[in-house]
């Protein structure tokens, strides 16, 4: 009898042992709460990311585009050269956006978890689960479009003011006009407005 139950307890300290070694860190349901809310901020975050790929293929091939093809075919070949740019964007889009999740496991997860206690992972989680956050989030791309196009429009005298003072000072360094004219000599004052939508 005495061989059974010490048998009984060292199975029972075992299983405690085992059972608390895989309890889950409380944060980390927390942590991956508050991370799964930073999704409109992370859609932003892949498009802004493919766009400066896309980018920057662009000016390799855009001054080639320009130097390379003749006259007669540029429209065809800009056309051409567009489309398989939409698709490059399109392609790495996706692609980062099939990253999004391990990264956010591999790094941002842990990084919410040692930055934030659990009553503050706690809290994170439910501001962003707010109904008013959820909103903000669903207008913050459009309220973002607003804001730039003010500021591009009450910058843009400025602007190109200080574009046709650099072409002035680099036409005299350089001695020459430039062939491809810098932002401030590449719009005229008519075309330099953007539609405004009322």
């Amino acid at each position: 009898m005495k061989k059974l139950l010490t048998a009984l307890a060292i199975a029972s300290f075992a299983f405690c042992n085992v059972s608390h070694a895989q309890t889950v860190d409380p944060k980390l349901e927390w942590a991956k709460r508050v991370a799964i809310q930073q999704g409109p901020e992370l859609e932003r975050l892949v498009r802004q990311l493919a766009e400066g790929s896309a980018q920057d293929i662009l000016q390799t091939w855009g001054p080639k585009l320009q130097s390379d093809v003749p006259k007669a075919r540029l429209q065809q070949a800009t056309d051409e050269l567009n489309a398989e740019l939409k698709k490059y964007f399109d392609d790495i889009t996706k692609v980062i956006s099939g990253k999004v999740s391990k990264s956010s496991t591999d790094a941002l997860i842990p990084a919410y978890m040692e930055r934030f206690t659990l009553d503050e992972l706690k809290q994170l989680a439910a501001f962003f689960e707010s109904p008013a956050i959820k909103k903000y989030q669903a207008a913050a791309p459009e309220l973002g479009n607003i804001f730039v196009k003010q500021l591009i429009e009450t910058s843009r005298a400025d602007v190109l003011a200080r574009g046709k003072q650099f072409d002035e000072a680099a036409n005299k360094i350089v001695g020459s006009t430039p062939t491809k004219t810098s932002p401030g000599s590449t719009v005229s004052p008519d075309k330099s407005k953007a539609p405004i939508k009322k």
